[in-house]
């Protein structure tokens, strides 16, 4: 918090300062004597009628009256990172984009319409990536009429909490009654230290890569009944691998539901890993470390140097793994679902 020189408390803040990321001290509602403060860190994303919009890194917009503020002050646009690559969201989202390409896709401006019969909310959303060329309500306007023309729910994907990320346009969107639905961040992490960890009773040569997803593999992946087009996005990318740990006393051709599996996808210097999945009943026995370090293996052969990977907010146990496999939180991204709209793609993949 902001102190002046005689001790107190000060807001430093004004309507000019919409835009930058802020923290604010304000009394809770109904305080009494001993008054009780809260802290809220954040986007400050519009000050109108004595009315504070604060978008946090987790995309929750809160709502501060001028009138309970205590202290505020503008701080530095992304907290500094003491781990991990360094990247913009821009170039991350990008390169996520490619990891898991739609089969039709559209430009309005700089944003991109993306439509793959509803596999996946990432490959049924529009990403927008800069100007759409057109005011805010004509972009979504024809967002929502490109969507309706193939029978799917409208969505846009937007991010927060990280360097260039577009928490005026998640507030715009939830002004104009876009609805948030699943929230996910993505993580980044080094590659070298994830392939140099000590192997556990599965090694990273027992894992078995691939260039397709196999009937053996998609007997694991959480989707069941894969149409074409869900294979068109699994196999999307600069260079897919798929990995796969057969369960035991089952043979390369067996067909049996392996142990595990995974999916790389390598793009320079970036390698992203998707859909690691375990066996529920032999989960915690080192199987889905034993997939990350082998596919990290075969990125670091192509020249990649850093991972990424997106995980859902309320996926405790896969969140814990990837903390302990060095990965942290880049930023956080969110599926808005256009008012008045039933239905629609399931949880992100």
């Amino acid at each position: 918090m902001e102190i002046s020189e005689g001790g107190r408390l000060e807001v430093r803040l004004t309507a000019a300062d919409v835009g930058k990321r802020v923290s604010v001290r304000r009394r809770t509602e109904h305080a009494t004597r001993g008054e009780k403060f809260t802290d809220t860190v954040g986007v400050l994303t519009s000050w109108d009628d004595g009315v504070l919009l604060i978008t946090r890194r987790d995309g929750e917009i809160v709502r501060i009256a001028e009138n309970v503020l205590v202290a505020g002050k503008v701080v530095p646009a992304a907290r500094a990172r003491r781990r991990g690559p360094a990247a913009s969201y821009a170039e991350l989202a990008r390169v996520a984009a490619r990891a898991w390409q739609p089969v039709e896709r559209e430009r309005l401006g700089e944003w991109e319409l993306r439509a793959a019969s509803g596999f996946t909310r990432r490959a049924n959303s529009a990403l927008p990536l800069g100007d759409p060329g057109v005011p805010l309500d004509d972009a979504l306007a024809a967002v929502r009429r490109w969507y309706a023309a193939r029978g799917l729910p409208a969505y846009v994907q937007a991010a927060t909490g990280g360097e260039g990320t577009e928490e005026a346009l998640c507030a715009e969107l939830t002004r104009r009654g876009w609805r948030r639905e699943v929230t996910a961040e993505l993580w980044t992490g080094a590659l070298a230290p994830l392939v140099d960890r000590a192997p556990g009773p599965t090694a990273p040569e027992d894992v078995l890569l691939t260039r397709t997803a196999d009937e053996r593999w998609l007997r694991r992946y959480q989707r069941k009944g894969v149409s074409e087009v869900a294979l068109r996005v699994l196999g999307s990318g600069p260079s897919v691998w798929f990995a796969t740990v057969p369960a035991d006393g089952d043979g390369r051709d067996g067909g049996a539901a392996p142990a595990a599996i995974g999916r790389l996808v390598v793009d320079g210097r970036w390698a992203g890993f998707a859909a690691v999945e375990v066996d529920p009943g032999l989960r915690r026995r080192g199987l889905a470390t034993a997939v990350m370090a082998a596919l990290a293996g075969r990125a670091l052969r192509e020249g990649a140097s850093a991972g990424w990977l997106q995980v859902e907010s309320d996926n405790a146990g896969a969140r814990a793994l990837y903390a302990r496999l060095g990965f942290t939180a880049h930023h956080a991204y969110h599926h808005f679902r256009e008012p008045d709209a039933d239905g629609g793609p399931g949880r992100d993949d």
